[in-house]
């Protein structure tokens, strides 16, 4: 058996990029590109201080294509001082298109359509928003990001199924040999591309997934035994700080 086969998986972070301008404003966000907040910034910067609290170090970092995620890596890395190691952006991990609801308030839309109905666009796991029109000019297709992505894989909507079929594939390819190599492994994303990871390293049922929150700022660690199995897996940081950042995620839909 080769040398590679025995040797120790690396570990993986994962941090929900923190507070945007849209979580603050408690608009429906999915790829619409905003930056963060006064409060996201220094989230950020309080994330890197509980890394280097924990004297972790990461080897390879991904995030999205979205600037809040983009821009909480920076932070992280700037403040860890390890903005030299490589970064791979790519539009697998951006958060969940929302579809229609993008730019939407969500307590407005609430009152609207019922909390029971938002819920179930925010939460299902196999429930789509309704979809964009491909004219919209909010549909990813007209955004040069994307512009070396066939337009019939680009989402007018997703549900967190969907949104689990780009991600898994990409984390199978690009992340896990990274990982298996003994790598550690940095990964900013968004709360729904994150829950579709959790969803696989945990194996969440599609049931209990609907009730998972991931707080903004607050790094998820996983340590790997030599079969790639999880061994640990729990939030850095402050336990009553996390828990109500949670609660605040899980509020906003009605806020």
């Amino acid at each position: 058996m080769s040398a590679a086969a025995h040797r120790q998986p690396g570990k993986l972070v994962l941090v929900r990029h923190s507070q945007s301008d849209w979580n603050l404003k408690n608009l429906f966000t999915g790829w619409t590109d905003v930056d963060l907040s006064e409060q996201g910034i220094a989230e950020a910067r309080a994330a890197a201080k509980t890394l280097m609290a924990e004297k972790l170090s990461f080897d390879i970092a991904f995030t999205s294509v979205l600037t809040r995620a983009i821009r909480t890596l920076w932070i992280i890395l700037d403040e860890m001082k390890l903005m030299w190691i490589p970064v791979e952006l790519d539009w697998r991990l951006n958060e969940r298109h929302y579809g229609d609801l993008q730019g939407l308030d969500k307590a407005a839309t609430a009152a609207k359509h019922g909390a029971a109905q938002v819920k179930i666009w925010r939460r299902s796991y196999d429930i789509a928003p309704p979809a964009l029109k491909p004219d919209d000019p909010r549909h990813p297709r007209h955004d040069l990001r994307y512009a070396a992505v066939p337009k019939n894989a680009l989402p007018a909507t997703e549900s967190l199924k969907s949104t689990l079929a780009r991600v898994q594939p990409y984390w199978e390819k690009r992340i896990v040999p990274e990982l298996r190599s003994g790598k550690n492994v940095l990964i900013s994303a968004h709360g729904n591309s994150l829950r579709a990871l959790v969803k696989l390293l945990e194996r969440v049922s599609d049931a209990d997934i609907t009730e998972l929150n991931i707080p903004t700022g607050a790094p998820r660690i996983y340590e790997f035994n030599a079969a790639f199995e999880p061994v640990r897996c729990e939030y850095l940081g402050d336990a009553a700080a996390i828990a109500a950042a949670a609660r605040a995620v899980a509020s906003q839909a009605g806020a």
